[in-house]
Formats: structure tokens, sequence, C-alpha cells
């Protein structure tokens, strides 16, 4: 250990951490002893973001061991959270201790004092206070495999000390955790305690690997319904707790996850455990949607919060798109909640609803208007023109903004010429200029050019907004056949440099028409960026015709990615697939996992559906 006497004898200045020069470590350190509690906390806060910067360490790490393990012993106030700074800044996988560059490396560094100082730690495993415990039982175990024989036997005595007699079953459950690391089997799987049953159980799923032993699945689904409120505080290995531990052990085996969210909802639902699970669950795995969703709507009448059951409801509305029929059992659940919630659950019941393509929906969509659920109601209505255009047009006319504005021009989009009803509030909004860039596109879209609209087109087409000069350019070409403006537009923001795929997205209704624009669209198909190498090829069939140099560019791109998606849509554009994408495709086409990310909070629609459905069909096709 090293007192803050000592801080001046390390040549800080010379060492570095996440945000450069590590001159400013001793001034915190030394803040760790103030009494100011503020000004330690803050201390503590600074030094997990420098020397412990996401899960990376320094060459200014190791030489602050000493100090902070002093800081332990000396700075009690602080102790648990610097006990697991120490453990933290130690993490490792203990195989990378076999590869070569591991002498070298600063874990490495860090580990070696760790190590040297642990000797003097280890009275923490019997501090009076629990978290201190429990961040010492962190900190042994993150050096198992590298203490020396002479402190291993002391520290594994220690431990089973620990496991065998602390009061705090929470703190048993982490010994067993830690003992493991030491290679040490204890008999916690048959313990009374369900804490310490369920840290047993959790390393054995670890062991064992999907599929999992049934045994242990009840261990899990029994004794980890309700989980210790402390745990959160305490990961175990690259700032992962326990808790998420778990949870991404069962994701690996859809059915015993399943089973587990099924009997913690039924226990309850604590925390809303078995839901999120289940969630995970839908989110990981493909045609899960059924099950998990009947497990949602179970799990609904035991949230405690507005929040909690907005949250609920969310992700059911999401999966219930997925449905291809949603169950009348699910439709009139979904009903009851939308026609009863109130405060932060009434939208989201709605929209679920929707969803859910249930009629009733469209009522009271009608009734309680918003602008997402007038979007999903005309994506799933479009029969409904007649009633939802007239609510729509309102909207719009009493001056919605931003996403708001652009959900409601979006609504228009799948009524087709019935749309054509909302052209004087789009054309205030391109005068507006409120969501105007979508404005333009619907307006070139309708095909209906009023000298008005044109001369509103032409003025946005040099806004200093690039999308919106886009936008309104090629809704002017749409509506007068008149390339000039459009070529003269794109030609100036292609010269630039910069990212600039989006405009090249937007000039398939060109076509032929943008053939002067290729000198400036071939160069990229060699661009660093592959959202830009992929617009470029996509932009060059649409405007030459031939495949010939797209299909390569696009074929390569091909991948479990949204780039990737959009460019195999381009590919099958083409009618040109290569045979060597065969097995790329049968992997999209019949993974069991999803293989682009889809969740209530992603963003991205339905993608990976996407990706199946579109693979499935060029398979089909050849």
């Amino acid at each position: 250990m090293r007192s803050p006497a000592e801080l001046d004898r390390v040549q800080w200045h010379a060492l570095t951490h996440a945000y450069g020069s590590a001159e400013d470590v001793p001034e915190l350190i030394k803040a760790l002893y103030e009494d100011d509690g503020e000004a330690a906390d803050e201390a503590i806060y600074e030094l997990y973001g420098n020397i412990y910067h996401q899960g990376t360490v320094y060459s200014a790490s190791a030489p602050a061991v000493p100090f902070l393990a002093h800081a332990v012993r000396h700075a009690p106030a602080k102790r648990a959270e610097l006990l697991m700074l120490l453990a933290v800044l130690a993490d490792h996988d203990p195989a990378d201790t076999d590869l070569p560059h591991w002498p070298s490396s600063t874990v490495a560094a860090v580990c070696v004092e760790l190590c040297q100082v642990l000797p003097e730690l280890l009275f923490c495993l019997e501090d009076t206070d629990r978290g201190v415990r429990r961040a010492a039982l962190r900190a042994v175990a993150a050096v198992a495999e590298l203490l020396p024989a002479e402190q291993l036997a002391s520290a594994v005595e220690q431990l089973d000390e620990v496991y065998a007699t602390d009061p705090v079953p929470a703190v048993r459950a982490d010994a067993v955790i830690a003992l493991a690391r030491f290679g040490r089997e204890t008999a916690a799987l048959h313990s009374p305690l369900p804490e310490v049953r369920l840290a047993a159980a959790v390393l054995a799923l670890a062991r064992s690997g999907p599929p999992y032993p049934a045994d242990l699945v009840d261990v899990i689904a029994e004794d980890g319904a309700e989980p210790d409120p402390g745990d959160d505080d305490f990961p175990w290995s690259d700032t992962t707790t326990q808790e998420e531990r778990l949870g991404r052990l069962l994701t690996g085996d859809p059915d015993a996850g399943l089973t587990v969210a099924a009997r913690w909802i039924t226990a309850g639902d604590i925390g809303s455990r078995g839901s999120w699970l289940a969630q995970e669950i839908a989110e990981t795995w493909r045609d899960r949607e059924p099950a998990v969703l009947e497990l949602l709507l179970a799990g609904l009448p035991q949230q405690r919060s507005a929040q909690a059951l907005a949250s609920r409801l969310r992700a059911i509305g999401h999966w219930t798109e997925h449905l291809p029929e949603p169950t009348a059992d699910l439709r009139d659940t979904l009903h009851r909640y939308a026609a009863d919630a109130d405060g932060e659950a009434a939208e989201p019941a709605l929209l679920a609803l929707v969803h859910s393509r249930d009629p009733r929906g469209l009522e009271l969509v009608l009734r309680r208007p918003s602008a997402q659920l007038l979007a999903a109601a005309a994506r799933h209505f479009p029969e409904a023109a007649e009633q939802l255009i007239p609510v729509i047009r309102r909207e719009l006319a009493a001056g919605a903004t931003g996403n708001e504005g652009i959900a409601l021009v979006g609504a228009l989009a799948p009524f087709g010429a019935a749309a054509r009803q909302a052209l004087p509030e789009l054309v205030a909004c391109l005068r507006t200029r409120r969501a105007a860039i979508v404005a333009a596109r619907r307006l070139g879209a309708n095909g209906i050019a009023t000298r008005e609209i044109t001369d509103l087109l032409r003025e946005a087409a040099h806004s200093t907004d690039l999308s919106l000069r886009a936008a309104a350019a090629m809704a002017h070409y749409q509506l007068t056949d008149d390339a000039d403006l459009a070529l003269r537009t794109f030609e100036g923001m292609l010269s630039g440099t910069g990212q600039n795929h989006w405009y090249l997205s937007v000039l398939e209704p060109l076509g032929s028409a943008a053939a002067p624009l290729l000198p400036l669209i071939e160069p990229r198909l060699g661009a660093g960026h592959e959202w830009t190498r992929m617009a470029a090829a996509e932009a060059l069939h649409w405007i030459t015709g031939s495949s010939e140099r797209a299909v390569p560019v696009l074929a390569e791109l091909v991948g479990p990615t949204p780039v990737g998606l959009r460019a195999l849509k381009a590919l099958a554009a083409t009618g040109q697939v290569p045979e060597e994408l065969r097995p790329t495709l049968r992997s999209f086409a019949f993974s069991p996992l999803r293989l682009i990310n889809d969740s209530p909070l992603s963003g991205q629609s339905h993608q990976d559906e996407e990706l199946r459905t579109l693979a499935r069909t060029l398979l089909a096709a050849d």
C-alpha cells in the first residue's frame, strides 16, 4: 500500500488515462480522504471515468492501485466503492493470462498490484457493512487464478468462512461465485438459502450451456422470482451484475427462458422480471411471439406502476404486429386496457389495439387522436381513408410540428390518390417549414402541379437544409418532368465532400434523366462508407438500367444489418442475385435467431422479418 504522502514519487505526468495526461490523479486520490463526502464521491466518479473507462485500463491504472488500497483502509466511508473500483480495474478473462501479450498488458500490471495489496484488504471480508463484504469478495475473485501459492490457501480459507457463516444470504451467494473462480466446489445447490441456490444454479447454467437441465431451470424459476435488492450494485464481470448474467443465460435457451418467465410472472412479476425476460426472448429468437405475448398479457395485472404498464403495452403492441392473425383473446384484452387506461399507459394501450388490427381500435383513435395513433391507424386501416383523412388534416391545420408533423404527413401515404384531399395542409407545411421535407415528398407523390406548389418547391430547392433541398428538387421534377432544377441541385450536393448517400437514395424517380450525374456517382462505388457504396450502386442501376457494375458492390454489402438489408433489396431489384449468395440467403431465411435488432425501442420497424421474407422469396424464385 502507498499513502497519499507518496503520490509525488510517481511521475503521473508521464502516464495516461482515458482523457490524456494522468496529472489529475493525485488530487483525486487525496480527495478520497477529505471529510467532504460529496468531494470524495466526485473523486470516485472521476476515477471510474478516467483510470477505468468503459472496461479499459491505462498506464496510470496500475500505479493507482496501491494508493486506492490504502484509501480502502483509511477512508472507510467509501470502502465498498473503492473495493469495487479495484475489482473492475482487474477484470479480465482468465483464459487471457495464457496469451503471449498478457505480461506486458495494462490489465496484467493492475492484477500484479492488486495481488500484492490483497492480503491487507482481506480484513474487509469481516466488515460490518454487507456492501463492503460483497465488494471485497468481488475484489478477491478478480485475481483468483493469479494469486501466489502462499496467498491462495489463506484467501480460500476466508472465503469458505464467509460462505459458511455470513449472516446475509446475498453475501454467502457472492462467496459461492468467488469460490468458483478458485475452482472450489460447494454444495450450494442444496443450500437451504434460496439466494445461495440461485447463485449455484447460475454457475451451473454457465458450465452446462443450453439446452439447460430441467432441475437447474426449476431452481432458477423457484428461487429467482425475487432478486436481492442490492444486486445491481455489485457487478461480477465487465460490470455485468448477477441479474444481467442470469438474463443472458436464460435468453440463450428460449424454452428454459420462457418456462422461467412464466413462473416469475405467476409469482407476481416482481420488478417486471418475468415480463422483461419474455421480451428479451422475443428480441433474440424468431417465431416466439405467440408464447411471449401470452406471458406479457398475463403479466399486465402485475405491473405496479403506470410506467411499467406502459412499457409492457408498448412491447405487446410491437410484437402483435408480427402475428398474421391476432387472437380474439388478445384483441379483447387490449380493448379493455385501451378503453380504460389513462395517463402514461393510455396511448400505448390504444396503439397496441390498433396494431392488432381490431376495428374497435380505429373507433377509439377517431375519438382520441394523436399523430402516432393516426399514423398506425392509417397503416392498418387504409380502407378508412374517408374517416381518417379529415382528422389528419385537422391536426395538421392546427399547427403540428416536429415529429408529430412528420408522422401526420406520413400517415397520408397509405391512402394513395385519396391523400390529395390534404393538399392545402401539405402546401401550408411546406410554406411554413413544418415537416417540410416529408410534405415536399408527399406533394411530389400526389402528382398535382399548381403554380403555387411548383413555386414553393423551387424556393425550397434553394434551402440551406440540404435534405429539404433534395426532397423539393425531386418533387419539382415529379410534377413538371423538368429535370434541370433537380440536376443542378444534386450536382451541387454531390460535388461536396462527406457522406451524402442520403441524396443518392432519392434519385430513383429521375431514372435515366439523372445520367449527367454519373461522373459524380460512379467514384462512390469505392467509397469507404458502406452506405455510400450501397446508395451509389443502387443509383447506378436506377439510372443506367444495367446491373453489371452495381451487382458486385451490392452483393459484397449484403449482410444481417440495416445497410445489408437495403443492399439485398437493391440487389433483388436488379434481378441478378449471385449464386454464391445462396448460403447467406439460407442463413437469413432459416436462422432461429433474429439477425437484425428488433425491439420496441429499436426504431427499426421489423427489419429482421423483412430480411427473412426477402431471403425466402429470392430462394424460391431460383
